[in-house]
């Protein structure tokens, strides 16, 4: 009489050993690519949520810069304006800016219906907060016919920045200060090009990021002194 023996047979103590050890490294890699694509995520977020707020100003900054509208000669014009950079005194703004332009970059509508041509300032602000840090202010005028006090709406662009310096560009050289509104300076026409520089505050002086360098070309018509006159003949 045979008696019928189970073939069947478990696993033995080593090789469940050697199982879980190898289920534990897979699991230690997973873990450690997981937290590596976390880590990169938070960090390219991080990046892009800076950048964000820069690339917004320097594309308006720059919009601004193409549209800028010509002086005139005539006192009083509506369809021009001045450019003034340095150390400017703008009216209705309380502290010194450092940009005042006429730019042809206002939007029509039912609660702004005026021209195209408003005037633009860029400026620092102190920080309400007691921080001591400065942020990049950008007021809009639109209403350049008002009668009354002139409405100025203002747009923070940048928190924490040092410093911001407007240049123009006269063909020989970078000038810190321009107005053409001043009869008694050369530049009474538009330079060539501007060029912006926005330093941002740093942790310390050692660690202070490269300045924002933003240039732009004027593509516009100087005007001259000449003063034009119209003839009128009559025929006989």
């Amino acid at each position: 009489m045979k008696i019928a023996t189970d073939n069947k047979r478990a696993f033995t103590l080593v090789e469940m050993i050697l199982a879980i050890g190898v289920a534990a490294l897979v699991l230690i890699a997973v873990n450690a690519v997981l937290f590596t694509a976390l880590h990169l995520r938070e960090v390219t977020t991080d990046y892009v949520d800076a950048a964000a707020p820069v690339d917004t100003a320097v594309t308006l900054m720059r919009r601004d810069l193409q549209c800028l509208v010509m002086p005139t000669n005539i006192t009083g014009s509506i369809l021009s304006g001045s450019f003034r950079v340095g150390s400017v005194n703008s009216q209705g703004i309380g502290d010194p800016v450092a940009a005042e332009i006429y730019t042809a970059t206002g939007a029509l509508g039912a609660n702004a219906p005026w021209s195209e041509i408003q005037r633009v300032t860029y400026g620092l602000r102190n920080s309400t907060d007691g921080s001591g840090r400065r942020s990049l202010v950008r007021t809009v005028t639109r209403n350049l016919l008002a009668s009354t006090t002139q409405d100025v709406s203002e747009q923070l662009m940048l928190a924490g920045v040092e410093s911001v310096t407007f240049s123009g560009y006269n063909g020989s050289q970078w000038l810190n200060v321009w107005d053409t509104s001043d009869p008694y300076t050369v530049n009474t026409n538009l330079p060539l090009a501007v060029r912006v520089e926005i330093q941002m505050a740093g942790g310390n002086i050692n660690a202070r990021p490269e300045p924002i360098q933003l240039v732009v070309p004027v593509d516009v018509q100087p005007r001259t002194n000449t003063v034009l006159a119209s003839t009128s003949s009559t025929g006989g």
